[in-house]
């Protein structure tokens, strides 16, 4: 089934199916979530401008496109997802003056707070988007997976090195892209094909682990 929504990592457990498996699950909070704006420019871009979470201060840039799609809510977060109507079978609608999508057999239209209830059932399966957790400056070791150097036979400071980067004369140089140490984290990551647990208006309870930190932003796609 198509849908879409945003979120927030609240926390991870643990269940046990009916076979008596142990599975890990995250509870991903969706509340609260608006449809803010749509953009449809033939013929190959379409997207959706969703809303998600509370704040006290809010922006005026913010605020004008939260008044011009009827909503009260101060919401922190603004989000572009884009979606392939073939894919998804979605189409753009109108009634009474006010735009929205047809998902399905659903109704949703500016300014409409998305449940993923009505989205999301039972084994669906979706794909999860975030910031992976930040790590700082790390070694090949920790970063790439390296082995390190030779623990014994008189080495005594080359445990976590890299080893050798390059050749000789020719070229004379060190290819680029070779892993290295460097900064680690803090990058946009997904995960596809994760199993719906649980759907209901308060979030979703998913099978498995999604990238970054607790009440990190979440963005929530069907996969196709």
């Amino acid at each position: 089934m198509s849908g879409f929504s945003l979120g927030k990592k609240s926390h991870q457990s643990q269940i046990f199916t009916q076979e008596g498996m142990r599975i890990p699950t995250t509870f991903i909070k969706t509340r609260p979530c608006y449809l803010v704006n749509i953009q449809w420019h033939q013929p190959n871009y379409f997207a959706v401008t969703l809303g998600f979470g509370l704040t006290k201060n809010i922006k005026k840039s913010i605020k004008g496109q939260l008044e011009k799609a009827g909503i009260k809510t101060p919401l922190r977060f603004l989000k572009e997802i884009r979606i392939d109507p073939e894919k998804n079978e979605t189409s753009l609608i109108e009634e009474e003056g006010k735009k929205g999508l047809a998902l399905d057999d659903k109704k949703i239209f500016i300014g409409d707070e998305i449940k993923t209830s009505l989205l999301f059932k039972k084994d669906d399966k979706v794909t999860v988007s975030g910031t992976s957790k930040g790590k700082g400056f790390q070694g090949v070791v920790k970063r790439h997976g390296f082995a390190g150097g030779p623990k014994t036979h008189g080495q005594s400071d080359r445990h976590r090195a890299p080893g050798s980067i390059g050749q000789t004369t020719t070229p004379g140089r060190v290819y680029k892209g070779k892993r290295m140490a460097g900064r680690m984290g803090g990058e946009r990551v997904t995960v596809a094909n994760l199993i719906v647990i649980e759907a209901n208006d308060e979030g979703l309870i998913i099978k498995g682990l999604v990238p970054g930190g607790v009440n990190g932003l979440l963005e929530i796609r069907g996969s196709i």
